[in-house]
């Protein structure tokens, strides 16, 4: 805490006091004068020369100054002095967690070291700054909390762009006024900061370095968002200062509104992002490679020795933090070596947590040797590698080291959860964040080998993992390997993995085994458990029996629950107590509430509240319910109104009603129907379709030119070309065309998509969906 200064006997804020009212006193101007040239509010201008005031704004200080004819730079000096001697009168300040920002080191933080041992004068040496557009960003962000208010600010960029560095020179002016900052992240990131948040106090940084590991944690991430927004919302508990770093990735994933009848996992975090984040761009502009190259030629050694690599392509940040070498150490290692690496890779964008262990990879490799190379390893051969691949680059990192994973230091909940991860066994590594990116962006498309996820089942323990790889496993057409690692999931205690273990029992037969896999999720903390719990007495018509579990449930938080409740209102004719309960569950967050709540009303004959229903959906985001709503009247007959509907839906943005009215009735052989449903379509979204050109392409015999185009049609969310493209080969009998089409989906994580005879050599059942007509997946 800083000590009292005096000046004369005199504080700081007395003396900025004094020095305002001699000029006030010479100017002759009363406080209303000085208010209105000066632009301030009356208020501020009494609290600036009230004796007993809060410290008065930087901006403050400067507009007096500028009509009292003060010095600027004195009044700015004796405010600093001002705001750092009253710091000790703020309750609890030093009582938080954290501690002054002049103590951290920022390597703890974090911040990359620069550059290479040998062109750094010490071990953990900093380069110079450069400053560039986003450092504005956050400067402007810490005048705002040094003045009173609370601000967040999340940097968003790929890895080593210089996310981290940036944050810690931002708050160094924050330092001078005293101010502390908390780290958290012992035992693990997410746990310290719930056990901790309500503890902090004014005048604090939060560091949140990698959000992910805060906001992304599948169990707490939405519960440390909404404290993280309280926090930042209570007057009573600022200036708080949260500041984060994300991939681009990740902030995609969880401001990605989620598709139609899928969960919302993230609308927490995508709340609180929402107008906080910046970007950091991976290149430095010219203007930052000037000043850079100022910097080198005043002394810089380690900026000079990185524009030596990194100044035609302005790749400046990574190469200070090492990126190039850790590549070039992929791209040229020994094979072996690059066997581990990845194997590393793919076991991180595939959802394997951020340690992995080392048997698992070690075993994992062997497939991604040539049978040349592996006749060739020597018996020390994986000694060797992690030897090879332990050895440190630029900026003190290593492509595959040895990591040790803090354990738990809090005390044990009770009981257990079912899915708590049994403590790691043996050595752990560490993919380097640079390559680990580098696998997301260059293996995207690649189904990891058969050693792969056996040694996935060997191995791993942490049902999250477990779990993650067998949607993994599932989504490439791996059906064996995604059945065996969900039940290993299962047996762990990961909720989804019960769920979907229980569908599996419900398929063959088991209605016993599958309740009993539902009750054990519903235990485990899944609400989804006790809403299938919902279907059989619903399937056997016992409506009190099947609303108590649903009640359950929603009082468990599955929103979806609500709308299960609403459809047993609607199933027993009571449509005003269902049109409640479905706007009870939108309003709760269900993606699917409106539409269902569209189509009752469509059922019941009530076209105009539909329509009323369908715009005020899409109005919110979701255009669900005109396509929805388009084909109920294409398939009533009512072809004009269908037609509208889907126009409607296009000025709207969204082209898919008229797509489906175009295939629907290019089905039916209704030709001039579809060709105007087409032409609407191609009009709205600007020109021919991907879809449109896949068509044309595999009609004229170009089949890898049509898939091509397919797959992308499949990202952007049109995936019926890829059932059209099924349906021609099927029909022109071309059976190589068929199987190498369902090998590219399911490769590209596109086999749902299919609906044809052979999804099942691809992991899925003919007709895609759970036995049980309530279950969707």
């Amino acid at each position: 805490m800083p000590s009292e200064e005096h000046d004369g006997g005199e504080s700081p804020l007395a003396k900025l006091r004094d020095k305002l009212s001699d000029g006030l006193a010479r100017k002759r101007l009363t406080k209303t004068q000085l208010a209105n040239q000066s632009g301030l509010g009356r208020t501020t201008i009494q609290e600036a020369f009230r004796v007993d005031g809060a410290v008065p704004s930087a901006e403050t200080v400067v507009a007096l100054a500028r009509v009292l004819g003060v010095s600027e730079a004195e009044l700015l000096d004796l405010r600093r002095r001002a705001a750092a001697h009253s710091i000790g009168s703020v309750p609890g300040h030093g009582e938080g967690p954290g501690r002054p920002i002049g103590q951290w080191d920022p390597h703890d933080l974090e911040v990359h070291p620069s550059g290479s041992a040998a062109a750094a004068s010490s071990v953990r040496a900093l380069s110079g700054y450069v400053r560039r557009a986003h450092d504005q960003v956050l400067a402007e962000a810490v005048s705002e909390v040094m003045e009173g208010r609370s601000r967040m600010l999340v940097l968003v960029g790929s890895s080593s762009t210089g996310k981290t560095r940036a944050c810690w020179e931002a708050v160094q002016p924050l330092a001078d006024e005293g101010w502390q900052l908390w780290h958290p992240y012992d035992p693990t990131r997410a746990e310290a900061t719930l056990a901790e948040l309500e503890r902090v106090v004014p005048l604090t940084v939060v560091w949140l370095n990698e959000a992910q590991h805060y906001l992304g944690h599948p169990q707490v991430g939405e519960r440390i968002a909404a404290a993280l927004h309280t926090l930042l919302t209570d007057p009573s508990r600022g200036p708080i200062l949260v500041l984060g770093t994300l991939w681009p990735e990740y902030e995609g994933q969880y401001n990605a509104m989620p598709r139609p009848g899928s969960p919302d996992p993230h609308s927490r975090a995508r709340e609180l992002l929402a107008g906080r984040t910046v970007t950091v761009p991976d290149t430095f502009n010219q203007d930052a490679l000037r000043t850079a190259t100022i910097l080198a030629q005043d002394g810089d050694r380690l900026l000079s020795d990185a524009l030596s690599r990194a100044g035609t392509h302005g790749r400046v940040a990574q190469d200070l933090a090492g990126a190039p070498e850790l590549l070039r150490r992929y791209e040229h290692g020994a094979p072996a070596v690059r066997a581990l690496l990845e194997t590393a890779m793919d076991a991180r964008r595939l959802g394997v947590g951020l340690h992995l262990p080392q048997a698992f990879v070690t075993d994992a490799a062997a497939d991604y040797l040539t049978d040349d190379d592996w006749d060739r390893l020597t018996n020390d051969w994986a000694e060797a590698a992690y030897a090879d691949l332990a050895r440190p680059v630029h900026g003190k990192q290593v492509p595959l080291g040895r990591t040790n994973p803090r354990p738990s230091r809090r005390p044990p909940i009770d009981p257990t959860p079912a899915s708590a991860a049994p403590p790691p066994t043996g050595p752990m590594l560490r993919l380097a964040d640079y390559l680990e990116q580098h696998g997301r962006s260059t293996r995207r498309l690649l189904c990891p080998p058969a050693s792969f996820w056996h040694a996935a089942h060997t191995h791993l323990t942490h049902p999250g993992d477990l779990n993650n790889l067998a949607q993994a496993a599932e989504s490439m057409g791996r059906s064996q390997w995604a059945h065996h690692l969900r039940l290993r999931a299962a047996g762990a205690g990961h909720p989804d993995a019960l769920i979907k273990v229980a569908w599996v029992r419900e398929r063959v037969g088991d209605p016993e085994g599958a309740e009993s896999l539902f009750r054990q999720a519903a235990n485990a903390g899944d609400p989804r458990g006790l809403k299938f719990l919902s279907y059989g007495p619903e399937t056997a018509r016992d409506w009190e029996g099947a609303a108590a579990y649903y009640r359950r449930a929603a009082d468990a938080g599955d929103p979806d629950a609500i709308r299960g409740l609403a459809r047993l209102r609607e199933r027993v004719g009571d449509l005003d107590g269902a049109e409640v309960l479905y706007r009870q569950a939108a309003d709760a967050g269900d993606p699917n509430s409106l539409s269902d709540l569209m189509m009752m009303r469509e059922r019941a004959g009530d076209r105009e509240d539909a329509e009323a229903i369908a715009r005020e959906a899409t109005d919110a985001g979701d255009t669900l319910c005109f396509e929805i709503l388009a084909e109920m009247r294409d398939e009533a007959g009512d072809w004009e109104s269908a037609e509208a509907i889907a126009r409607e839906a296009a000025n709207a943005g969204n082209i898919l009603p008229l797509l489906q009215l175009w295939r629907s009735r290019l089905d039916g052989g209704d030709l001039e129907g579809a060709e105007s449903a087409f032409r609407q379509a191609a009009e709205a979204n600007g020109g021919p379709t991907p879809a449109h050109l896949a068509r044309m392409r595999e009609q004229a015999g170009d089949r890898e030119g049509a898939e091509s185009l397919a797959l992308k049609a499949a990202d952007a969310g049109d995936f019926y070309i890829l059932r059209d493209l099924e349906r021609m080969r099927n029909e022109a009998g071309d059976e190589k065309g068929l199987d190498a089409l369902y090998r590219h989906a399911a490769d590209a994580g596109h086999i749902r998509s299919l609906l044809g005879h052979r999804r099942w050599q691809y992991g899925l059942d003919p007709d895609g969906s759970p036995s049980s007509p309530w279950i969707s997946e």
